[in-house]
């Protein structure tokens, strides 16, 4: 978290930061870089609005999760603005769920005011469906 005697972080920098916790499902961390009147959405699905209800959200979807891992293909800047290309992989006991993000950013004052993650939900449906199977697979194999 940027204090008012630290030096200014890039809105790059703070975007990064913000991904790394939510890799490590660091919730505090997460919430400690959201501005409180921070707007989250998935787009196709209704927007968080405020740092609770992005937290609520958040907590929903990892609940069922034993880890969470970010792969982070492209970022790029300009001024406020901080544009993604990543793989998110969600991971739950033997089954790794991998799909593509972009994902657009608003940072001011170090903290992320704008959250919007872009997917294609066919995309994320056979990744489910290919992490499921590799899961059953493996727990095959194991007996």
């Amino acid at each position: 978290m940027r204090t008012a005697t630290s030096p200014a972080t890039s809105e790059a920098q703070v975007v990064e930061t913000f991904l790394a916790a939510l890799a490590r499902l660091d919730v505090d961390a997460v919430g400690e870089l959201l501005a409180p009147d921070v707007v989250y959405q998935n787009v196709s699905l209704p927007p968080a609005r405020g740092r609770e209800a992005t937290l609520r959200v958040l907590g929903s979807m990892a609940r069922p999760l034993t880890g969470f891992e970010i792969h982070t293909h492209r970022l790029a800047a300009n001024g406020s603005t901080v544009l993604t290309e990543r793989t998110d992989v969600a991971i739950a006991g033997r089954v790794r769920i991998a799909f593509w993000v972009c994902g657009t950013f608003e940072v001011h004052d170090g903290r992320i005011t704008l959250w919007r993650d872009y997917f294609d939900w066919a995309d994320v449906t056979r990744a489910a469906v290919v992490g499921v199977a590799r899961g059953v697979w493996s727990t095959l194999r194991r007996r």
